[in-house]
């Protein structure tokens, strides 16, 4: 059998299509992720020292990430400090403060770039963002707001709904006890009762038979025997 070769232009073949667009929960999920935590809020007293948390995740790694922490005063971000982390397990070296009363206390080990503020006063008090770029993911960034709220005295939480319904449901499962001991006692009266009954019944039944079978004895005439 011969092979026919046939030869096509390719300006007579129809137009590729086009390549559907990456979608963007891929590169998300590889994305760097900043995080002040699950509760990204504190109030805290006035003289005292607070943490303010930060930790950052990025599912291919880190190669010279930029961090910096960063206060809003009135719209204008102030840098409160900065520093790069070379890579996965290395601590950032050195690391700059540009705000008094602050310490950084971030380490490695749990990918931690948390600071401390230290006497903090009302001043303090405002959104800190915590931000950070990793050229690995061509430069992709991401940051997280912290809120910090000083007061003159923490503000006592006011309980009494909360005791009312505690006292409402404890005062229901009481009732539902004692309703309950209640309906068992006079169960076991009852059964006491009948199992009594049936005691006085047996005992009757019982003399009544012996009455009759003294009786019967009693009447019963010996027979004698006919003369021949």
């Amino acid at each position: 059998e011969s092979i026919v070769y046939y030869l096509i232009d390719s300006a007579s073949l129809p137009p590729s299509p086009p390549l559907p667009p990456s979608l963007p929960g891929v590169w998300s999920a590889q994305g760097l992720e900043m995080s002040t935590g699950k509760v990204p809020f504190m109030e805290a007293l006035n003289g005292s020292t607070v943490l303010l948390p930060c930790t950052y995740a990025s599912c291919i790694g880190i190669k010279n990430l930029y961090f910096n922490w960063q206060y809003n005063d009135n719209g204008t971000m102030q840098k409160v400090c900065e520093s790069v982390i070379p890579s996965d397990g290395m601590d950032p070296h050195p690391v700059s403060i540009y705000r008094e009363r602050v310490e950084f206390i971030g380490t490695s080990d749990h990918n931690n770039i948390s600071i401390l503020l230290w006497n903090i006063t009302f001043e303090d008090e405002g959104q800190y963002t915590c931000f950070g770029r990793n050229p690995k993911e061509k430069g992709k960034n991401h940051s997280a707001i912290f809120t910090l709220v000083v007061v003159d005295e923490l503000r006592v939480v006011d309980n009494t709904l909360t005791i009312i319904i505690a006292s409402a449901v404890g005062g229901a499962i009481a009732l539902l006890m004692t309703f309950m001991l209640v309906k068992n006692f006079i169960l076991f009266v009852l059964f006491k009762i009948e199992e009594r009954k049936k005691i006085e019944c047996l005992v009757q039944s019982s003399s009544a038979d012996e009455t009759n079978n003294v009786s019967g004895s009693k009447t019963s005439k010996p027979l004698t025997p006919k003369k021949k």
